[in-house]
């Protein structure tokens, strides 16, 4: 019998397994938070949500509780408060080991059909995930409500489409017949089981809460696994929200909410004690290269999925529409401060200058005219503050400060004042230049908003540098600007072999640090930055297994 919330939900899920086949736009969530959409009053219900958190207890009724922790910094300088209940690492694992034969009992349908009906109930919730968010990560309000919610939900909803998809190969039952010439044919009945493998851990970033955890929480759970979700330290209450909702939607449904549980350490080593649990099957951890190479090195009983840290690099060899490429990439090294893992860190330019619309221009002038492109995205300083969010760790603070360090400055960052959150911290991106040799400069990841101009030979040595980039150090994404075709047939050649998304001659209202649920595929898995991609069937193939019984047929 079809679970209702399979039915209820069923059209939704059509569509998604359509969208990944076709790889259009589509979405379910609305991105803009229209009042049409979310309610009159959603936006004012979400704020006052999130604010009535402030300064008191996140109660989940978890296994294990020894205590409160309240670790949040807001990047906005606002008192957060929010106290998390500390669990016992081992009590979770337990309860979620309990907790995966109920889930195990109502199959592939029902498993899908709650996720889909957790989607539904996070999506109504956006605006407070928003300000939740927006709160923790230091995100502008649009980037918040739309990454940390409905483009959010999208990727879980990706993940969902693609468990469902490969699960539904799998036929409940078949009878099989071998003929035995004259004598009755060898007749048996078979039945398939699609088994979780065991515990998921996904451990969260601190910059995207949601929209980072959402994939390996949904493909874990909908493939049949229970989920421990370890946020990040400064990012815990969208974490926390995502998890109250998922424990109530469980609850509804007569299963045990312990299904899912929320881990606040205080400790890097509960984190470890977590992901080498030998009953921990499959961990999703997006971060930095230490801990994630630690978890592939060390937690050899689970399949690890990492995104580590890259060096996003773009090719500018020449261009016919050179403003619309200054507007484009200042855009995007403006966008929340760089703190993304798509953002472009490395620009190669050819130390001879490149040929435009406007005429030949020199690397220098290549440099100082992205440096006024960047100032003039950030004219406006209510534009600056929304675009540029608030920097959410000090250890980026720390790298702005000694960016001068790093190569020839053309553009230093600058403190911008927040006109709703005094104690912001708001800054401008840094924009230096450097020759290609200079390695030990540009060819390490320095998280937030400090870019280079690199200064290469030519455009062939540009796109080889960008390949041994990508190949040596990893990238989430690659550019590439130029009128000549054989320049774009090496750059897709180069990016096809070192296994990273390339973007070419973008212009216009699309930027290379976006990717789109249902059509991108974030991450290919081929270079150091990701060992995964988060966007097919292989992320959530491996999370499961087909257990089969057969008898005679009497």
């Amino acid at each position: 019998m079809t679970h209702p919330l399979f039915e209820k939900h069923q059209a939704t899920l059509d569509a998604a397994v359509h969208a990944i086949r076709t790889r259009g736009y589509w979405t379910p969530f609305p991105e803009m938070p229209s009042p049409k959409v979310y309610g009159e009053t959603a936006a004012e219900d979400g704020k006052r949500a999130v604010e009535a958190y402030f300064g008191n207890e996140f109660a989940l009724d978890q296994p294990g509780q020894s205590g409160w922790l309240a670790p949040e910094q807001s990047p906005y300088g606002i008192e957060l408060g929010v106290r998390y209940p500390v669990c016992d690492p081992a009590s979770l694992i337990a309860a979620a080991a309990a907790a995966q034969s109920g889930w195990q009992r109502i199959g592939p349908q029902g498993r899908v059909g709650v996720c889909l009906e957790i989607l539904e109930r996070l999506n109504r919730r956006s605006f407070e995930i928003a300000h939740a968010v927006m709160l923790t990560t230091g995100q502008g309000w649009m980037m918040a409500f739309q990454a940390g919610g409905p483009h959010a939900q999208d990727r879980g909803l990706e993940a969902v489409a693609y468990a469902w998809d490969e699960m539904s190969r799998v036929p409940a039952e078949a009878v099989w017949e071998k003929p035995q010439g004259k004598n009755p044919p060898l007749a048996m009945k078979k039945q398939f089981e699609i088994v979780g493998r065991g515990v998921a851990l996904v451990i969260g970033c601190g910059t995207f809460p949601t929209w980072n955890t959402y994939p390996g929480l949904f493909a874990a759970l909908a493939t049949g696994n229970p989920v421990i979700v370890k946020p990040h330290g400064n990012a815990v209450l969208p974490a926390a929200i995502t998890v109250r909702v998922i424990r109530e939607v469980l609850a509804e449904q007569g299963l045990d909410p312990n299904l899912v549980s929320l881990a606040v350490v205080a400790k890097r080593e509960d984190t470890q004690a977590l992901a080498l649990d030998p009953r921990v099957k499959s961990i999703d951890f997006t971060g930095g290269n230490v801990f994630g190479q630690w978890l592939i090195d060390n937690a050899r009983q689970a399949q690890v999925y990492a995104e580590l840290a890259g060096v996003n690099n773009v090719v500018v060899e020449s261009t016919d529409q050179y403003k619309a490429m200054l507007r484009n990439l200042a855009f995007t090294l403006c966008l929340y401060s760089g703190q993304m893992c798509t953002t472009t860190q490395a620009i190669l330019v050819p130390a001879g200058g490149i040929d435009t619309d406007q005429g030949h221009k020199s690397f220098d002038e290549v440099a100082a005219d992205l440096a006024a492109a960047v100032e003039k995205t950030l004219a406006d300083p209510a534009v600056a503050v929304a675009v540029l969010g608030a920097i959410q760790s000090e250890d980026t603070l720390g790298r702005i400060r000694e960016a001068g360090e790093y190569g020839d400055v053309v553009l230093a960052s600058k403190k911008l004042d927040h006109p709703e959150f005094p104690n912001a911290e708001v800054h401008t991106p840094v924009l230096l230049t450097c020759d290609a040799a200079d390695e030990k400069r540009y060819m390490v990841e320095r998280f937030g908003p400090i870019s280079f101009v690199v200064r290469v030979a030519d455009g062939e040595a540009a796109v080889a540098l960008s390949e041994r980039i990508v190949r040596d150090h990893g990238a989430l994404t690659v550019g590439v600007y130029s009128t000549k075709p054989e320049v774009l047939d090496a750059m897709t050649e180069a990016t096809m072999r070192a296994g990273v998304a390339l973007s070419m001659n973008l212009t216009g209202a699309v930027f290379v640090n976006q990717s789109a649920a249902f059509s991108d595929y974030h991450g290919v898995g081929m270079n150091p930055a990701a060992n995964a991609s988060y966007s097919d069937s292989a992320f959530v193939a491996n999370r499961f297994r087909v257990v089969q019984r057969r008898q005679h047929i009497v």
